[in-house]
C-alpha cells in the first residue's frame, strides 16, 4: 500500500476496491454513509487524476458524481479522494447473475447523464476530432494486433483512413468519456444512483458513449445485451457510428 493511502485512512478501515490495467488502485476508506474513495495512480502513469478532479468539480452541479474531497502528489503516485455514492457498480457478482436490470440500468442512467450535462457550457472537449487528431499524432506508436479481435486484423494504415471518415454528429452531449458497465452504480434494488471514473467527461457525440457502453456488455455479461441497453437509453441501434467510435476507443480510448 502507497504511504500516502495510509496516511489518509487516519486509522479507518481500508478496503481495495478496483485495480486497472494501466496500474491505478482504489480503495475504500470506512464504511456506512460517510466512507469515501481514494484512487491512486503511479508516477508516470498518465492517468488523468488531475483531470478528474476538475470534471468532478463541474459535473456534481448537475448529476450524480462523486464529490472531490482532496487531490494530491507526492514522488511515489498521485491520488484523488472522493465522497461516496449510494449503490455499488453494475458488475457486482448479482448482476452478473442477472444482468438485464443491470443491463437497463445503465442504459437509463447513461440517458439521465446525457440529459442532465449542459453540452452549451462543458469546458471540455472529448470530440471525434479531437481524438483523432491524437491518434494521428501517435500513428508510429499503434499497435491493432494488440486491441479487441474486432480490430485485430487492422494495419495502423487502414486504421488512421477508417477514422478519417467521421460520421456526422449524431447529436453533442456532455459525454462519461469510459461507459463501460462497472462505472454505473446501482442501488439494491436496480435502480441507477450514480457514475464514478469520469477523468476524460467532455462534449462529443453521445454515440461515443453508447458505442462503447453497448460493447461493454458483451465483456461483462455475455453475448445479447446490447439491445435492453440501447432501449432503455431509448434510441435504436446505429452500426455504423457503433463501429467507428469502437474503433476510435481502441486506438484512443
Amino acid at each position: 500500500m502507497p504511504p500516502a493511502v495510509a496516511g489518509l485512512a487516519d486509522g479507518a478501515r481500508l478496503a481495495p476496491v478496483w485495480r486497472n490495467q494501466l496500474g491505478g488502485l482504489t480503495w475504500q476508506l470506512g464504511e456506512g454513509p460517510q466512507r469515501r474513495f481514494v484512487k491512486w495512480a503511479p508516477a508516470g502513469s498518465a492517468l488523468p487524476m488531475g483531470e478528474e478532479a476538475e470534471r468532478l468539480r463541474w459535473a456534481v452541479r448537475f448529476t450524480p458524481v462523486p464529490v472531490v474531497l482532496a487531490h494530491d502528489r507526492d514522488d511515489d503516485g498521485e491520488w484523488l479522494v472522493t465522497s461516496g455514492l449510494p449503490g455499488r457498480n453494475a458488475v457486482e457478482p448479482r448482476w452478473l447473475a442477472d444482468p438485464l436490470p443491470a443491463v437497463r440500468a445503465i442504459g437509463a442512467g447513461l440517458r439521465a447523464l446525457h440529459d442532465a450535462l449542459p453540452a452549451p457550457d462543458c469546458p471540455f472537449d472529448w470530440s471525434a476530432s479531437t481524438r483523432v487528431a491524437d491518434v494521428q499524432r501517435r500513428a508510429d506508436v499503434l499497435r491493432p494486433r494488440q486491441w479487441f479481435p474486432e480490430h485485430a486484423g487492422l494495419t495502423a494504415t487502414e486504421v488512421l483512413a477508417r477514422l478519417a471518415d467521421v460520421p456526422d454528429v449524431d447529436l453533442p452531449v456532455v459525454c462519461h468519456g469510459d461507459a463501460c458497465a462497472p462505472n454505473t452504480l446501482l442501488t439494491d434494488d436496480g435502480a441507477w444512483s450514480g457514475h464514478v471514473d469520469l477523468g476524460s467527461l467532455g462534449v462529443a457525440d453521445r454515440w461515443a458513449d453508447l458505442a462503447v457502453a453497448t460493447w461493454s456488455t458483451t465483456w461483462n455479461y455475455g453475448p445479447g445485451w446490447e439491445r435492453p441497453l440501447l432501449e432503455a437509453y431509448g434510441v435504436h441501434p446505429d452500426p455504423e457510428r457503433m463501429s467507428y467510435y469502437r474503433l476510435l476507443w481502441d486506438a484512443a480510448p
